[in-house]
């Protein structure tokens, strides 16, 4: 290997060993965003069932449906959604937005 040669491979080294450092953090944070917004997604698809089952049922905002009200095959969301982070999801009355235990998944 020529010196020539070897001094081209310093830089090469150095971009290399700069973007593995940077590319971890990227793919974790790519990872948590997009499952905050999936789940967010399904808040959003939640509370628009809940709003149509109020509509078509004549309820008012203090009346809370029940998971049969809104998932299957012949309701409003055929499957019950989960949060990818495993959180757990709570209907809540018409009048308040669903919500999931994950502390930032929220509408």
């Amino acid at each position: 290997m020529s010196k020539k040669d070897f001094l081209l491979g310093i830089p090469l080294g150095i971009v290399l060993g700069a973007l593995a450092i940077f590319w971890h953090p990227i793919r974790v944070n790519r990872h948590e965003y997009s499952s905050k917004g999936h789940c967010i997604a399904n808040l959003k698809q939640i509370d628009g069932a809940k709003q149509s089952w109020a509509l078509e049922q004549k309820k008012v905002p203090t009346d809370t449906p029940a998971k049969t009200d809104l998932y299957g095959t012949d309701k409003y969301i055929r499957d019950e959604p989960f949060c990818p982070d495993s959180g757990t999801y709570t209907i809540n009355p018409v009048g308040t937005k669903p919500t999931c235990s994950v502390t930032d998944h929220t509408i």
